[in-house]
């Protein structure tokens, strides 16, 4: 059963009313967003210049499964926490910084200080690869999430890739050969963006100690509680060990908070300082985003919640590319990629997106791959059923 929950959002003069479903009386979604009247400015009975109605999220009808975000959040708790400190946004943040880095440091046994917060990991990733480049290259698969890495190429860094490889693993031994005294930071996502495909963490472990004897090792966790080990697969132990390993962490997947930007990196303080030189630090958090990653961190029926609905849209895709002929890489995130059998992947997105489909398109050289994220069940129902026929006006 699920009941109706008006959710407000306050901004400068403006209220929006956002609708959110709740199960069992717990946190549940936040999907479909109403939008409020002009704004009146401050002592006046007169509304500002009108403006087109904004829309929060998707446009109506269009099935967004573009971006690995979680459509069923915020959680409602959130959602409370947002307004609360939307309220008090007139100063800068301070005692909720500190409290959410003591709330993520308690959770591993670590000091406060062990933690940095950002925008979004975006941030404190971009930070660390720029702090890294000005001493070596950074050193990373050929296919990963390298956004960040490529921010410190556009500094003047390098990025070395590894070889391709014939299954889109990430090669270990063959990451572990490439090192060598050039090499100032490895970079790992885990699991990866955009194949999905999850390391062994036994594996993984082996390799973190025995390479951060040599660079520091980057391990990209943003996708971490949506595996199906979640404490098992992180690398985050290591950092309590002393080992020189750097656990980067979101609360745009799972949490459902990818517009409200916070992120996070657990590091030693001497790593975090580094990166910290070209950053903003806490300054760059805001009131809202602290709020409710606070509000969220440890809502395990919310993240229950969405897990199991990501998981149930990500095997309805997985059947479907199987059944159309199609070979998806197994996921333990919220998003698949699918094997097009020698189709190309930019004429396949166009193609679903005559179909008011968003889906991403080619990824580097790797034209046959297509990824596509979960969202809501109607728009993963609305790709299931465009499959087909966009495979059949396709040339293999």
């Amino acid at each position: 059963m699920s009941n109706t929950l008006n959710r407000r959002f306050f901004l400068a003069g403006a209220t929006a009313l956002a609708g959110s479903a709740v199960l069992a009386g717990s946190t549940v979604l936040a999907s479909e967003v109403a939008t409020a009247g002009p704004a009146r400015a401050i002592g006046s009975s007169a509304p500002l210049q009108s403006q087109p109605s904004l829309v929060y999220g998707p446009t109506p009808g269009i099935a967004k499964l573009d971006a690995n975000e979680n459509p069923y959040g915020p959680s409602t708790g959130a959602l409370k926490a947002i307004s609360e400190a939307a309220a008090r946004s007139a100063y800068y943040v301070g005692e909720s910084v500190r409290r959410l880095k003591a709330m993520i440091a308690e959770r591993h046994d670590l000091t406060p200080e062990h933690i940095g917060l950002s925008a979004g990991s975006s941030g404190v990733l971009t930070y660390l690869a720029v702090a890294a480049s000005k001493t070596g290259k950074i050193l990373g698969p050929d296919l990963f999430w390298d956004t960040t890495a490529q921010a410190a190429v556009r500094q003047g860094g390098e990025l070395q890739r590894l070889p391709r490889t014939e299954d889109l693993h990430i090669d270990l031994d063959a990451m572990y050969a490439a090192i060598d005294d050039s090499i100032s930071l490895i970079h790992i996502t885990n699991p990866n963006n955009p194949t999905g495909l999850v390391l062994d963490a036994s594996a993984l472990i082996e390799f973190c100690i025995k390479a951060s004897k040599k660079a520091t090792v980057l391990i990209d966790e943003a996708y971490n509680e949506l595996t199906e080990k979640p404490e098992f697969n992180s690398m985050v132990p290591l950092i309590k060990q002393g080992h020189d390993v750097v656990v980067a962490r979101t609360f745009s997947k799972i949490y459902g908070m990818a517009g409200m930007r916070v992120g996070y990196m657990i590091a030693s303080p001497e790593r975090l300082e580094l990166a910290n030189r070209f950053g903003l630090g806490d300054y760059a958090m805001n009131q809202a985003g602290v709020a409710a990653a606070i509000a969220s961190y440890n809502d395990e029926t919310f993240l229950s919640y969405s897990k199991s609905r990501i998981v149930e849209a990500r095997e309805m895709i997985v059947a479907t590319a199987r059944a159309s002929g199609l070979r998806p890489l197994p996921s333990e995130t919220n998003f698949v990629f699918i094997d097009l059998a020698n189709r190309n992947a930019e004429a396949f997105r166009e193609k679903m997106a005559g179909r008011s489909v968003l889906i991403r398109g080619i990824y580097r050289d790797y034209t046959q791959w297509s990824r596509v994220s979960m969202g809501l069940m109607q728009d993963v129902e609305k790709y299931v059923a465009a499959l087909p026929a966009v495979l059949d006006e396709l040339p293999v």
